[in-house]
Protein backbone atom coordinates (compact mmCIF):
# COMPACT_ATOMS: atom_id res chain seq x y z
CA UNK A 1 0.00 0.00 0.00
CA UNK A 2 1.54 3.31 -1.12
CA UNK A 3 0.74 6.28 1.08
CA UNK A 4 -0.09 9.29 -1.13
CA UNK A 5 -0.47 12.98 -0.40
CA UNK A 6 -2.00 15.43 -2.87
CA UNK A 7 -0.89 19.07 -2.95
CA UNK A 8 -3.57 21.22 -4.54
CA UNK A 9 -6.11 18.65 -3.35
CA UNK A 10 -9.17 20.92 -3.58
CA UNK A 11 -8.51 22.12 -7.13
CA UNK A 12 -10.09 20.64 -10.23
CA UNK A 13 -7.29 18.19 -10.96
CA UNK A 14 -6.48 17.72 -7.29
CA UNK A 15 -9.98 16.40 -6.57
CA UNK A 16 -9.74 13.99 -9.49
CA UNK A 17 -6.38 12.70 -8.23
CA UNK A 18 -7.70 12.34 -4.67
CA UNK A 19 -10.70 10.38 -5.90
CA UNK A 20 -8.56 8.10 -8.07
CA UNK A 21 -6.15 7.39 -5.23
CA UNK A 22 -8.98 6.75 -2.77
CA UNK A 23 -10.52 4.22 -5.17
CA UNK A 24 -7.28 2.37 -5.99
CA UNK A 25 -6.82 -0.86 -4.03
CA UNK A 26 -3.03 -0.47 -3.74
CA UNK A 27 -2.95 3.22 -2.79
CA UNK A 28 -4.00 5.13 0.32
CA UNK A 29 -4.90 8.82 0.37
CA UNK A 30 -3.08 9.92 3.50
CA UNK A 31 -2.83 13.72 3.18
CA UNK A 32 -4.58 16.57 1.38
CA UNK A 33 -2.89 19.97 1.14
CA UNK A 34 -4.58 23.08 -0.21
CA UNK A 35 -5.05 26.75 0.62
CA UNK A 36 -8.83 26.43 0.38
CA UNK A 37 -11.28 24.32 2.40
CA UNK A 38 -8.75 24.16 5.24
CA UNK A 39 -10.10 22.09 8.12
CA UNK A 40 -12.67 20.27 5.98
CA UNK A 41 -12.30 16.62 5.06
CA UNK A 42 -11.50 15.92 1.43
CA UNK A 43 -13.78 12.85 1.51
CA UNK A 44 -17.17 14.55 1.05
CA UNK A 45 -15.70 16.88 -1.57
CA UNK A 46 -14.67 13.95 -3.78
CA UNK A 47 -17.79 11.88 -3.21
CA UNK A 48 -16.42 9.66 -0.43
CA UNK A 49 -18.15 10.94 2.72
CA UNK A 50 -16.70 8.17 4.88
CA UNK A 51 -13.12 9.14 4.03
CA UNK A 52 -11.67 11.29 6.80
CA UNK A 53 -8.59 13.13 5.50
CA UNK A 54 -8.53 16.75 6.70
CA UNK A 55 -7.35 19.45 4.32
CA UNK A 56 -4.43 21.52 5.61
CA UNK A 57 -2.35 24.31 4.12
CA UNK A 58 0.86 23.00 5.70
CA UNK A 59 3.26 20.76 3.77
CA UNK A 60 4.45 19.35 7.10
CA UNK A 61 1.30 17.23 7.03
CA UNK A 62 2.99 15.08 4.38
CA UNK A 63 5.60 14.08 6.94
CA UNK A 64 3.09 13.61 9.75
CA UNK A 65 1.03 11.31 7.51
CA UNK A 66 4.14 9.33 6.47
CA UNK A 67 3.46 10.06 2.82
CA UNK A 68 5.65 8.10 0.41
CA UNK A 69 4.57 9.85 -2.80
CA UNK A 70 3.30 13.41 -3.10
CA UNK A 71 1.39 14.57 -6.18
CA UNK A 72 1.49 18.28 -7.06
CA UNK A 73 -1.30 19.93 -9.05
CA UNK A 74 -1.03 23.51 -7.84
CA UNK A 75 0.05 26.65 -9.73
CA UNK A 76 3.19 27.67 -11.65
CA UNK A 77 3.88 30.38 -9.05
CA UNK A 78 4.28 27.90 -6.18
CA UNK A 79 5.14 24.54 -7.69
CA UNK A 80 8.92 24.91 -7.42
CA UNK A 81 8.66 25.78 -3.72
CA UNK A 82 6.73 22.54 -3.23
CA UNK A 83 9.31 20.58 -5.23
CA UNK A 84 12.15 21.99 -3.13
CA UNK A 85 10.34 21.09 0.08
CA UNK A 86 9.64 17.51 -0.99
CA UNK A 87 13.20 16.93 -2.18
CA UNK A 88 14.62 18.38 1.05
CA UNK A 89 12.38 16.04 3.05
CA UNK A 90 13.09 12.92 0.92
CA UNK A 91 9.51 12.50 -0.35
CA UNK A 92 9.02 11.08 -3.84
CA UNK A 93 7.09 13.51 -6.02
CA UNK A 94 4.91 13.43 -9.13
CA UNK A 95 4.45 16.90 -10.65
CA UNK A 96 1.56 17.62 -12.99
CA UNK A 97 1.50 21.39 -12.54
CA UNK A 98 2.09 23.18 -15.84
CA UNK A 99 4.69 25.88 -16.34
CA UNK A 100 7.83 23.94 -15.40
CA UNK A 101 10.70 25.43 -17.44
CA UNK A 102 14.01 23.98 -18.63
CA UNK A 103 15.66 26.04 -15.91
CA UNK A 104 13.37 24.50 -13.31
CA UNK A 105 14.25 21.00 -14.54
CA UNK A 106 17.95 21.81 -14.26
CA UNK A 107 17.38 23.04 -10.70
CA UNK A 108 15.50 19.86 -9.79
CA UNK A 109 18.34 17.69 -11.14
CA UNK A 110 20.86 19.69 -9.14
CA UNK A 111 18.76 19.48 -5.96
CA UNK A 112 18.37 15.73 -6.29
CA UNK A 113 22.13 15.38 -6.63
CA UNK A 114 22.79 17.59 -3.62
CA UNK A 115 20.31 15.67 -1.46
CA UNK A 116 21.87 12.31 -2.30
CA UNK A 117 19.06 10.93 -4.42
CA UNK A 118 16.74 10.07 -1.53
CA UNK A 119 13.83 11.64 -3.39
CA UNK A 120 12.74 10.68 -6.90
CA UNK A 121 10.75 13.08 -9.10
CA UNK A 122 8.56 12.64 -12.19
CA UNK A 123 7.56 15.82 -14.04
CA UNK A 124 5.03 15.40 -16.83
CA UNK A 125 3.36 18.11 -18.88
CA UNK A 126 0.52 15.75 -19.78
CA UNK A 127 -0.59 12.50 -18.15
CA UNK A 128 -2.93 11.39 -20.93
CA UNK A 129 -1.34 8.33 -22.52
CA UNK A 130 -2.70 9.38 -25.92
CA UNK A 131 -0.80 12.67 -25.65
CA UNK A 132 2.44 10.77 -25.00
CA UNK A 133 1.83 8.69 -28.13
CA UNK A 134 0.94 11.83 -30.10
CA UNK A 135 4.36 13.26 -29.27
CA UNK A 136 6.11 10.02 -30.24
CA UNK A 137 4.30 9.80 -33.58
CA UNK A 138 5.00 13.47 -34.30
CA UNK A 139 8.71 13.03 -33.58
CA UNK A 140 8.83 10.23 -36.16
CA UNK A 141 6.97 12.30 -38.77
CA UNK A 142 9.27 15.29 -38.22
CA UNK A 143 12.02 13.58 -40.22
CA UNK A 144 9.89 13.54 -43.35
CA UNK A 145 8.22 16.96 -43.51
CA UNK A 146 9.87 20.36 -44.02
CA UNK A 147 7.27 22.39 -42.09
CA UNK A 148 5.13 21.99 -38.98
CA UNK A 149 2.95 24.05 -36.67
CA UNK A 150 1.24 23.24 -33.37
CA UNK A 151 -2.21 24.35 -32.25
CA UNK A 152 -3.09 23.79 -28.60
CA UNK A 153 -6.53 24.49 -27.17
CA UNK A 154 -7.37 24.65 -23.46
CA UNK A 155 -9.99 25.92 -21.05
CA UNK A 156 -9.91 29.62 -20.26
CA UNK A 157 -8.70 29.04 -16.69
CA UNK A 158 -5.31 27.69 -17.75
CA UNK A 159 -2.52 29.69 -16.13
CA UNK A 160 0.11 29.46 -18.87
CA UNK A 161 0.45 29.68 -22.65
CA UNK A 162 1.64 27.83 -24.56
CA UNK A 163 0.90 24.60 -22.75
CA UNK A 164 3.72 22.49 -21.36
CA UNK A 165 2.62 19.72 -23.71
CA UNK A 166 2.94 22.00 -26.73
CA UNK A 167 6.44 23.02 -25.66
CA UNK A 168 7.56 19.45 -25.05
CA UNK A 169 6.03 18.44 -28.40
CA UNK A 170 8.03 21.17 -30.11
CA UNK A 171 11.21 19.85 -28.48
CA UNK A 172 10.35 16.31 -29.61
CA UNK A 173 9.84 17.56 -33.17
CA UNK A 174 13.18 19.34 -33.16
CA UNK A 175 14.95 16.29 -31.73
CA UNK A 176 13.31 14.05 -34.35
CA UNK A 177 14.24 16.42 -37.16
CA UNK A 178 17.73 17.16 -35.88
CA UNK A 179 17.60 20.76 -37.09
CA UNK A 180 15.63 23.96 -36.68
CA UNK A 181 12.55 24.69 -38.74
CA UNK A 182 12.23 27.94 -40.65
CA UNK A 183 8.66 29.19 -40.67
CA UNK A 184 7.41 32.36 -42.40
CA UNK A 185 7.24 35.28 -39.98
CA UNK A 186 5.27 37.90 -41.94
CA UNK A 187 2.17 39.09 -40.09
CA UNK A 188 -0.16 42.05 -40.35
CA UNK A 189 -1.39 41.78 -36.76
CA UNK A 190 1.49 41.26 -34.29
CA UNK A 191 1.33 37.82 -32.71
CA UNK A 192 -0.94 36.30 -35.32
CA UNK A 193 1.76 33.83 -36.36
CA UNK A 194 1.93 32.47 -32.80
CA UNK A 195 4.93 31.82 -30.60
CA UNK A 196 8.23 30.67 -32.09
CA UNK A 197 10.21 27.74 -30.66
CA UNK A 198 13.22 27.39 -32.98
CA UNK A 199 10.97 27.74 -36.01
CA UNK A 200 8.08 25.66 -34.67
CA UNK A 201 5.06 27.97 -34.46
CA UNK A 202 2.70 27.35 -31.53
CA UNK A 203 -0.82 28.81 -31.47
CA UNK A 204 -2.69 28.87 -28.15
CA UNK A 205 -6.48 28.95 -27.91
CA UNK A 206 -8.26 29.58 -24.60
CA UNK A 207 -12.03 29.09 -24.47
CA UNK A 208 -14.61 27.89 -21.96
CA UNK A 209 -15.83 24.39 -22.75
CA UNK A 210 -12.41 23.07 -23.77
CA UNK A 211 -10.28 20.70 -21.70
CA UNK A 212 -6.93 19.90 -23.37
CA UNK A 213 -6.37 19.47 -27.11
CA UNK A 214 -3.17 19.36 -29.17
CA UNK A 215 -2.84 19.30 -32.93
CA UNK A 216 0.41 18.93 -34.86
CA UNK A 217 0.08 19.83 -38.55
CA UNK A 218 2.89 18.90 -40.93
CA UNK A 219 3.17 20.31 -44.43
CA UNK A 220 5.04 18.93 -47.42
CA UNK A 221 4.90 18.91 -51.19
CA UNK A 222 1.24 18.44 -52.14
CA UNK A 223 0.22 17.01 -48.75
CA UNK A 224 -0.39 17.63 -45.08
CA UNK A 225 -0.38 15.28 -42.12
CA UNK A 226 -2.32 16.04 -38.93
CA UNK A 227 -1.74 14.26 -35.62
CA UNK A 228 -4.23 15.28 -32.94
CA UNK A 229 -5.02 14.28 -29.38
CA UNK A 230 -8.10 15.38 -27.44
CA UNK A 231 -8.73 15.08 -23.73
CA UNK A 232 -12.47 15.56 -23.58
CA UNK A 233 -12.57 14.92 -19.83
CA UNK A 234 -9.97 15.37 -17.11
CA UNK A 235 -10.42 11.71 -16.19
CA UNK A 236 -8.20 11.00 -19.23
CA UNK A 237 -5.22 11.92 -17.05
CA UNK A 238 -5.98 9.39 -14.30
CA UNK A 239 -4.32 6.24 -15.76
CA UNK A 240 -1.07 8.11 -16.36
CA UNK A 241 -1.11 9.71 -12.91
CA UNK A 242 -1.64 6.38 -11.19
CA UNK A 243 1.11 4.86 -13.32
CA UNK A 244 3.50 7.61 -12.22
CA UNK A 245 2.59 7.24 -8.54
CA UNK A 246 3.29 3.51 -8.67
CA UNK A 247 6.55 3.90 -10.62
CA UNK A 248 8.26 6.95 -9.14
CA UNK A 249 10.03 5.05 -6.34
CA UNK A 250 11.70 2.82 -8.95
CA UNK A 251 13.02 5.66 -11.12
CA UNK A 252 16.05 7.37 -9.53
CA UNK A 253 16.60 11.07 -10.08
CA UNK A 254 14.40 13.14 -12.37
CA UNK A 255 12.14 11.58 -15.00
CA UNK A 256 10.62 13.98 -17.53
CA UNK A 257 7.41 12.83 -19.19
CA UNK A 258 5.63 9.51 -19.10
CA UNK A 259 7.33 7.93 -22.09
CA UNK A 260 10.08 6.30 -19.97
CA UNK A 261 7.30 4.47 -18.07
CA UNK A 262 5.85 2.95 -21.25
CA UNK A 263 7.21 -0.12 -22.98
CA UNK A 264 7.74 1.63 -26.31
CA UNK A 265 10.30 0.59 -28.93
CA UNK A 266 13.43 2.76 -29.15
CA UNK A 267 13.17 5.90 -31.25
CA UNK A 268 14.21 5.11 -34.85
Amino acid sequence: MIRVGVVGAAGRMGQIVCRAVAEAADLRLSAAVDRSHVGESIGPIIGHPDLSVPITDELDRLLEARVEVAVDFTHPDVVMDNVRWCVEHAINLVVGTSGITDGDLAEIRAMLGEEGGESHVIVASNFALGAVLMQRFAAVAARFFPAVEIIELHHDGKADAPSGTALSTARALLAGRGAEYRAPTAETVPGSRGGDVEGVRIHSVRLPGLVAHHEVIFGGQGQTLTIRHDSIDRSSFVPGILMAIRAVATLPGLTVGLEPLLDLPPQP
